[in-house]
């Protein structure tokens, strides 16, 4: 910093907040620092005192916080991800489409443990609107190294920490299993749930099978919706371990990579998810409590897959944290701990 009279500072950059304050009226910043001083500005500073100011000195080495802050949001921002302008060392970054938010919690560490500048986000893994924000942005101080901004873009190596991908258009097929159904002794108050859960990200009900407890029923089913051409199978009931409960060995049949047979979330610790070919299509055996329950294992599995995103083992392990629904009175998911 440099103490100069506030006459010859025109084309100078502040380095401080220059307050106003008039009884009754306001106190507020009159300039922000990182402004740059303006030939109409100097009779504004003298009215509040300043005749002199502090101004950033130029050097190679550092740069202004606003520069800087373009570094950072080109670190933060992937795909399908707009920006606001930048201000005081801060950007802004929005949703371009509908669509999943996925966070790289690798890279954000990284970039947030480097000191002097920060990411702040939403939670990743939940499906998000054209238009919201997704995070924010922000250099801490008015100048900062070159070099380590360099060097903070060399270690995230080139994975942008935001991304939100779009839900492409799916069809999905729907295996209702149960005696109870299968025979009409009950009506099937299962399938609406689950047809009004995947509409909202755009899917279409590509077929729908019903099936009695016989397991070769089950997978028959299965691979019919396949054969014609739904890329998503989603099999309701008869996921317990009970001996009479079948869709986890149809299931497993089918699948060329089953990826999980129970979750550590409740509701929904019965779920299960396997791959079927070369496209990984996605088939699911949702337990009982999706039927019933508010919001369970399958809201938070559901938003990612449906946006290609292929889930692992190693993501379902990292649900116990924050996989407990506290059943709340007034449900406000997604605005509350659950899944995350």
């Amino acid at each position: 910093m440099k103490l100069i009279k506030t006459e010859e500072a025109v084309g100078q950059v502040l380095c401080h907040d220059i307050t106003q304050i008039i009884k009754g009226v306001t106190k507020d910043a009159v300039f922000r620092k990182g402004h740059v001083i303006r030939e109409e500005d100097v009779p504004v500073l003298l009215s509040v005192g300043k005749d002199h100011v502090y101004i950033w000195e130029n050097d190679e080495t550092m740069m202004h916080e606003n520069e800087a802050a373009e570094v950072l949001c080109r670190i933060a921002r992937g795909e399908n991800i707009e920006r606001g302008g930048v201000k005081e060392g801060k950007i802004e970054l929005f949703a371009a489409c509908d669509g999943v938010l996925l966070v790289d919690r690798e890279a954000m560490h990284t970039v947030n443990s480097f000191g002097q500048m920060m990411i702040a986000s939403r939670h990743g893994g939940f499906p998000v609107k054209k238009g919201d924000k997704l995070a924010g942005t922000r250099i801490i101080p008015l100048v900062i190294e070159k070099e380590k901004m360099e060097r903070v873009e060399e270690a995230v190596e080139g994975r942008p920490v935001l991304r939100v991908l779009p839900f492409p258009a799916r069809k999905v097929g729907i295996v209702t299993t149960g005696n109870e159904v299968f025979y009409g002794r009950i009506e099937d108050t299962f399938t609406p749930v689950v047809i009004s859960k995947v509409e909202e990200f755009g899917a279409v009900i590509g077929g729908h099978k019903v099936c009695n407890d016989e397991s070769d029923n089950i997978i028959a089913a299965i691979r019919e919706l396949l054969d014609e051409g739904c890329d998503m199978i989603l099999c309701t009931g008869g996921m317990s371990v009970d001996p009479d409960d079948k869709t986890p060995l149809a299931i497993s049949t089918v699948a060329d990579e089953v990826i999980t047979y129970g979750a550590p979330v409740l509701p929904g610790a019965m779920f299960m998810l396997g791959y079927y070919g070369e496209h990984d299509i996605p088939i699911m055996g949702l337990p009982g409590c999706v039927m019933y329950a508010k919001r369970t294992i399958f809201d938070l599995a559901l938003p990612r897959i449906m946006a290609d995103v292929k889930l692992t083992k190693e993501d379902f392990d990292a649900m116990g944290e924050g996989g407990l629904c506290l059943n709340c009175e007034v449900c406000t998911y997604p605005n509350c701990g659950f899944g995350k």
